[in-house]
C-alpha cells in the first residue's frame, strides 16, 4: 500500500472518530448536563478501552496491523480521544473556581482511561 492510500485510510478513520466524538459529547450533555465535562471523560475512557483491545489484538495476531493500526489507532482514536480538550476542560474548571471538579476530572480521566485500556487488553489476551 502506498503512502497516499495509507493517509486516506487514516483520514477516513479520523473523520469517523471526530464525528463519533461530537455525537458522544452531545449525548452526554443531553443525558448528564453541562455541569461536568462528561463528554470528554466518556470519549477518553471509550477510546482507551478500544486502544487496549486493538493493541492486544495486534500483539496476539488476531488482526493484521497494516490497516487496523492506522485506521483505528491513528485515525479513529486520534480524533475520538481528546487530551487537548481534557486539558482545556480543567483550565476552565479552575478558572471558574471549581478546583474539586478539576481534580476529580483529572483523577477520573487518567484512572478510568488506564483501567479501560488494561481491561480492553485483557479481554483479548484472556
Amino acid at each position: 500500500m502506498n503512502q497516499f492510500m495509507l493517509l486516506g485510510f487514516i483520514a477516513l478513520g479520523g473523520a469517523v472518530g471526530a464525528c463519533s466524538r461530537y455525537l458522544i459529547s452531545e449525548l452526554c450533555i443531553v443525558l448528564l448536563g453541562k455541569g461536568f465535562p462528561y463528554g470528554t471523560l466518556t470519549v477518553n475512557v471509550i477510546g482507551s478501552l478500544i486502544m487496549g483491545i486493538l493493541m492486544a489484538s495486534l500483539s496476539e495476531s488476531i488482526i493484521e496491523s497494516s490497516l487496523w493500526r492506522p485506521i483505528v489507532g491513528l485515525g479513529f482514536l486520534g480524533a475520538l480521544t481528546t487530551f487537548s480538550t481534557f486539558s482545556m476542560d480543567n483550565v476552565i474548571l479552575m478558572q471558574q473556581g471549581e478546583i474539586f471538579k478539576a481534580g476529580l476530572n483529572i483523577l477520573l480521566n487518567v484512572t478510568l482511561s488506564v483501567v479501560a485500556c488494561f481491561i480492553g487488553f485483557q479481554l483479548i489476551k484472556s
